[in-house]
């Protein structure tokens, strides 16, 4: 026989006995409202694992009245979506709703999704999806646009600790385990409920009394303090680019180590160092720029654990590089000017002249189609100041 795990015993019915994710099911917030008005409506979940992603829309489902199909996009296929919109259909018909979850929906490719389109338009299905990706670069611009993006929080150790205790109250068990012990659960947790109520069910089966050394021998080892889209994740990135940017090779090195032990994609790290070689080393190293767009497209082809190698050696590259921000601060410039003065005409001898009435006008007037033939005056509209030095 199976035994349920703790986290699906004690996971909650009802938008008031979910702990945490305030900002969506506080007072007059966007979940409060969709339930009170029971109108269906496309929703994305975005945010780390163990934060309710599944809860909630099960709790929406469930409001609605409606019936709730839960697929996985990891194991779901084409045969799977044709049965979802028959049954769909046929709820139709009787005046059922037909709310599909499909959780990790970042993982179905763009014909997958295409799929579900056409019946999330019509109506047929409220689509549900969940991802602790995010959904701007892996759920198609169609379906995005037709769905309501809500961003799930990691939980704080409070509202862990909170969860832990109600499960223990569920269960009849609060005296079995101190408040030490708890507290430690919360932290060892990084904000995902699951781990550790996962952690608690396991050192209720060791020992009659839970304390640390209970947890420790539980959980075994440390779950890395770091998330995807988190606090952790914009702190750990922000102090990698900060060392890469101050020449610190050894404190660069740690932080690419934080990252890829906790899980992060390689290739976003890649991402930032090719901004990185740009931003901050730009005109003092000009093939920064290459060798960190060679490592990004190495990382693509090698995968895990391997590109490991391959960052460590642009970071050390980039971390030692001379430094400079002069194209970047140009850009900045440039930008700024161009939002400013957006009504600015292009001088007339720099327009195209393809008629001859454009010619007589002007158009193009001293222009010769030669290599690096230049006119001695400015090319900026008249008005606009020149904002870059020492031009060759």
């Amino acid at each position: 026989m199976n035994k349920i795990p703790l986290a699906e015993k004690v996971r909650p019915t009802k938008l008031s006995e979910v702990i945490g994710q305030t900002h969506l099911i506080g007072e007059n917030q966007i979940l409060t409202r969709i339930i009170e008005k029971k109108e269906p409506v496309n929703l994305i979940f975005w945010g780390p694992p163990g934060t309710g992603k599944t809860t909630l829309s099960r709790i929406v489902a469930n409001e609605l009245n409606a019936d709730f199909i839960e697929i996985s996009a990891v194991t779901s296929g084409k045969k799977d979506v044709e049965k979802i919109v028959e049954r769909a259909r046929q709820n139709w018909a009787i005046g059922v709703r037909t709310v599909l979850f499909v959780d990790e929906i970042h993982r179905f490719n763009k014909a997958q999704q295409d799929a579900f389109l056409p019946h999330v338009e019509s109506g047929l299905i409220t689509l549900i999806g969940a991802t602790t990706e995010n959904p701007s670069f892996e759920v198609i611009s169609p379906l995005l646009s037709r769905s309501r993006v809500l961003v799930l929080h990691r939980l704080s150790k409070d509202e862990i600790a909170t969860t832990l205790k109600r499960a223990l109250k569920l269960l009849g068990e609060t005296k079995r385990v101190n408040k030490t012990a708890i507290d430690y659960l919360a932290e060892l947790a990084g904000g995902d409920a699951r781990i550790g109520l996962s952690n608690l069910e396991l050192a209720l089966n060791l020992a009659d009394k839970v304390t640390v050394e209970t947890v420790q021998q539980a959980a075994q080892k440390i779950v890395p303090g770091y998330d995807k889209k988190g606090d952790m994740h914009y702190d750990v990135i922000s102090a990698f680019i900060k060392s890469m940017r101050g020449g610190d090779v050894d404190a660069a090195l740690y932080y690419l180590a934080r990252m890829l032990q906790a899980g992060e994609d390689p290739k976003f790290v890649a991402r930032r160092m090719v901004i990185f070689a740009s931003e901050d080393v730009g005109l003092a190293g000009n093939g920064a720029l290459g060798l960190a767009l060679n490592a990004f497209m190495a990382v693509e082809r090698i995968g895990m654990p391997e590109s490991g190698i391959i960052l460590s050696h642009v970071v050390v590259a980039l971390s030692k590089a001379k430094k400079s921000r002069e194209s970047y601060d140009y850009w900045m410039k440039a930008q700024s000017i161009a939002e400013k003065t957006p009504h600015l005409p292009v001088p007339i001898w720099l327009r195209n002249a393809p008629t001859k009435l454009m010619k007589d006008l002007g158009f193009g007037k001293g222009q010769k189609w030669k290599a690096g033939f230049h006119l001695d005056k400015s090319y900026l509209p008249e008005g606009v100041e020149p904002f870059v030095k020492n031009q060759s």
